[in-house]
């Protein structure tokens, strides 16, 4: 079973289109569609903005579903002149940039439980993806994806994020679906298509290449789907 998890309706409606022998299923607050996508037993669903939406949406499907993997897809802010809009970053690992206990003497970003910063991604699955968005002809870097519960819109932010956890792209779920997925022994991929700069034209972008951006991250996850 593949589970496959968006913030916005906008990151998971055309792969909920795409399924077959679909079937919705309530849990408290959120819609679950499961039925074969690409011909595999997947389950996508819908799990609102920020890092808290995002864990209980993966514990729940974890719980209910027992996927075998995890796949959080949607869009991003590019943290590298490597990647520009509609380009993909592929995660190498995830960590929650607003998670902060240095005062404890901590490192930056420690996530308690977890006991470390760069919460895993699967290797194998990366290394399918980056494949998949070369054969559709798009630009991929393969890094650690940051997560935050701020959508980065300042060039000081997004200097200090690269500074201290050296991420590609931010956006605000994966690496808490990462933790639950790490904590469950269930194999997980972060997969982003940048839909702004994470600066000062971030407010403006967004909403322009949203869009865009969403359709090259469903096409990669479809092509990632059919290789699983």
């Amino acid at each position: 079973m593949i589970g496959i998890i968006g913030a916005m309706k906008i990151e998971v409606e055309a792969l909920q289109s795409a399924m077959e022998d679909v079937r919705a299923e309530q849990v408290g607050n959120l819609t679950f569609f499961a039925g074969k996508l690409e011909g595999k037993d997947a389950v996508v669903v819908k799990c609102g903005i920020g890092k808290v939406n995002a864990a209980l949406c993966a514990q729940t499907l974890i719980l209910c579903y027992h996927p075998d993997i995890l796949i959080n897809t949607g869009v991003a802010g590019t943290l590298t002149d490597k990647l520009s809009v509609g380009d993909v970053a592929v995660s190498q690992g995830a960590v929650q940039h607003d998670l902060d206990t240095t005062a404890l003497g901590d490192p930056a970003g420690l996530v308690p439980e977890a006991n470390r910063v760069v919460l895993p991604t699967d290797e194998e699955l990366a290394q399918k993806a980056l494949g998949c968005v070369r054969a559709e002809g798009l630009n991929a870097c393969l890094g650690v994806i940051a997560s935050g519960d701020v959508f980065v819109s300042s060039p000081e932010k997004k200097a200090e994020i690269v500074r201290t956890f050296g991420a590609v792209a931010c956006e605000m779920e994966g690496a808490a679906i990462a933790h639950a997925a790490f904590l469950s022994g269930v194999r997980v991929l972060n997969l982003r298509a940048i839909s702004d700069s994470a600066n000062g034209d971030s407010p403006v972008d967004f909403p322009a290449f949203c869009r865009k951006a969403a359709a090259h991250s469903t096409r990669i996850t479809r092509a990632l789907v059919r290789t699983l």
